[in-house]
């Protein structure tokens, strides 16, 4: 391969994922090395790289690298597109780093090598995990023979991953194999390190469901080198998470925590069986309880990095390309591994690319399509449209028991976050409307449901020439903070200044309800807007009312039990929403819908108690109690740079809205509660006489 060997080694980084940052933070230790450059389709991820580690160039495009002329190239995307990217800048004349696993095929694997030979070009894969520091002792102490022949190894990891934040399905998603392309490539080229080349690989893999969009997250794994077997266990659902490698031999055994870089070695010792068991493990506690507190203050000190084996890789392989020498992991060693994980991974990804190609057989036309139709109201909603036998299409994440019996209703499965999915879902239903938003979850999840959910029902909308959208938004959108008691709320209050202070839910409600309107103003799409007070009913007994906190099994009552609450009984919403789809000066229009009914915190509080029994612990607090609690949590979250659940700005939001002037929705769609809020309070909780 040509030389390097620069005054300054000029490193570009195509992907800006959490890889990313572990891959920057080595090479800035590294003075020889200068970082030139980072693309990523997101630009926002990649402008925040960029300014932590003072890289100049940002570019969404990969041609755009060009410009800052790197010579090193990392490649940290998704694997399907490693082998695009690695020859690309191959052919630009860098050498390339790509992360694990080097190519989706054993075909890409080839052409990367080839190209890299061809142009006389270091080629290297970060198979991180040899390189973490206690794999790498545990490697020594089996090569020196301090436990005998190696009788077998067993790698266990459980994971989990980042929440599905909306857009076109990643492959995480929408291949099956995904998971095991992902960890199972760890665990073959361990397992390779530890016992030898491989053979006779079998993979099993299982879907447990508990996670609609990760399809096969269950996986075992079995291969033999010689007389000794190797394991793996992958899984993402098992807590407490662990990543441990078990070592047995004829004459010991080791255990590695990679998760607190502990390695335990067990060897037979002299004497009683019974006693060497109790010795040994005697032994490694007494030193657990010493090398624990260490490692954690070597990792709070920064003395110990997060994920050293993938940082010790990225700068091998920097010193490498400075001295013109042999990367780490070259192609031939990542080649061994994909053509042992090319055949494993045929299977599962044709059955995940059968079931979602089935999602989209063509569909009769509908009389409506109900999003959220597995929620509280959207399944009211469903039964009330079926009930005028209207047909109706619900689209749901998972399929619900009680449709699958009602040939009225058509029942798409897919994610609101997915344009596909609602494309699919809107196409050939006459009104639209939009229940389903994230309820709870990460800032992804609420990106992916709502603000997501929102933009691909809209467009799809816009698309199909949907007669009407009726969209349901929520009170959260208004300023609970700065509003004057004394001014009746209307359509036309002020919004929330600091959605950012409030959490991800105002955030999102308050985005999504914003392009609902701008389609309005700027398509003409025929939407009308429900902001609906809190929705209680049968069913919902066990939701917190406002000013109330659900909080480790109990609720927590803040403030004085005299506030008012801004109540609306779930038949009254329904009502609401139907006229919404049928009023015809509705069009372009928002409108609360809230109970006129004035009843108090403690009122709700009481009538709950008296159903729930025992099952309701309420606990009120003073809200000053509150407020020094937030602070504390903040100050907390402010130390370890992380955001919090509960900030003083949202004990100051606990104060429920009051005072509307429901004209609006009266005079618009000619709405009044039907049932009634203490009507309601009585269905739900019991009559209160």
């Amino acid at each position: 391969m040509s030389a390097v060997n620069p005054a300054k080694l000029r490193v570009a980084i195509v992907g800006a994922g959490y890889v990313a940052n572990h891959h920057l933070a080595a090479l800035k230790r590294l003075d020889f090395v200068e970082l030139v450059g980072i693309c990523d389709t997101q630009r926002e991820a990649a402008e925040a790289l960029a300014a932590r580690y003072d890289i100049g160039l940002v570019a969404t495009r990969f041609e755009e690298l060009a410009a800052a002329r790197p010579q090193i190239m990392h490649v940290l995307t998704p694997p399907a597109s490693h082998a695009a990217l690695a020859i690309k800048a191959l052919d630009m004349g860098c050498g390339v780093l790509v992360e694990k696993p080097m190519a989706d095929t054993v075909a890409e694997c080839e052409a990367m090598i080839e190209k890299a030979q061809a142009r006389g070009l270091i080629l290297g894969v970060n198979h991180s995990d040899l390189l973490d520091p206690v794999v790498m002792k545990a490697l020594q102490a089996v090569r020196a023979g301090r436990i005998g022949e190696i009788v077998s190894v067993d790698i266990l990891r459980s994971s989990e991953y980042p929440a599905y934040a909306g857009g076109p399905l990643p492959a995480q998603l929408a291949q099956g194999s995904y998971p095991f392309r992902d960890l199972g490539v760890h665990g073959l080229y361990t397992l390779e390190a530890f016992l030898g080349p491989l053979s006779g690989l079998r993979v099993d893999f299982q879907a447990s469901e508990r996670d609609p969009n990760l399809r096969f997250d269950e996986w075992q794994a079995t291969a033999t080198s010689g007389n000794a077997i190797g394991r793996m266990l992958l899984s993402w659902n098992s807590r407490p998470m662990e990543s441990r490698v078990v070592v047995r031999g004829t004459r010991g055994s080791i255990e590695i925590d990679r998760f607190l870089q502990i390695i335990r070695i067990h060897r037979v010792l002299p004497g009683p069986k019974f006693i060497g068991i109790v010795l040994n493990t005697m032994l490694s506690a007494m030193a657990d309880c010493f090398r624990v507190p260490w490692n954690v203050l070597r990792f709070a000190t920064g003395m110990l990095k997060p994920s050293p084996g993938i940082q010790k890789g990225a700068a091998d392989f920097a010193i490498a390309a400075r001295d013109n020498g042999k990367p780490p992991f070259d192609g031939a060693a990542a080649l061994r591994v994909i053509s042992l994980l090319e055949p494993a991974c045929v299977e599962p990804d044709r059955l995940r690319h059968e079931e979602i190609e089935k999602r989209y057989a063509k569909l009769a036309p509908v009389d409506a399509l109900v999003t959220g139709g597995a929620g509280f109201l959207g399944r009211a909603l469903v039964k009330a449209l079926r009930k005028r036998g209207q047909s109706v299409r619900v689209l749901l994440r998972k399929p619900v028991e009680a449709y699958s019996s009602d040939p009225g209703i058509q029942v798409v499965i897919g994610n609101l976050g997915d344009p596909r999915s609602v494309d699919h879902a809107v196409a050939g239903a006459g009104i639209v409307y939009h229940v389903g938003a994230a309820m709870r979850g990460s800032p992804r999840d609420f990106e992916a449901g709502t603000v997501w959910g929102t933009r691909n029902v809209v467009d799809a909308c816009k698309k199909h020439g949907s007669q009407r959208l009726v969209y349901v938004s929520s009170m959260s959108v208004f300023d609970h903070v700065g509003r004057d008691p004394d001014v009746a709320m209307t359509e036309a209050s002020a919004y929330e200044p600091h959605p950012e202070w409030r959490g991800a839910y105002t955030q999102t409600k308050l985005t999504a309800e914003q392009m609902v309107l701008d389609a309005v103003r700027n398509d003409a799409l025929p939407a009308v807007i429900i902001r609906p007070g809190q929705i209680f009913g049968p069913g919902a007994e066990k939701a917190t009312p406002n000013a109330v906190v659900g909080l480790a099994g109990r609720w927590v009552a803040v403030g004085e039990g005299s506030m008012t609450l801004p109540l609306v009984y779930v038949d009254d919403v329904i009502d609401a929403l139907l006229l919404a789809a049928e009023a015809p000066d509705a069009t372009g229009k928002l409108f609360n819908v809230v109970d006129p009914a004035l009843i108090t915190q403690q009122e709700y509080l009481d009538q709950a108690k008296r159903k729930l029994g025992n099952e309701l612990r309420v606990v009120r607090v003073p809200t000053w109690l509150f407020m020094t609690l937030a602070f504390g949590v903040e100050m907390l979250g402010k130390l370890l740079r992380r955001d919090v659940p509960l900030t003083r700005y949202r004990v100051r939001s606990l104060r429920p809205l009051a005072n509307f002037d429901l004209s609006a929705a009266r005079d618009g769609l000619g709405w009044q509660p039907r049932i009634g809020a203490r009507r309601g309070l009585d269905r739900t909780y019991g009559s209160a006489d």
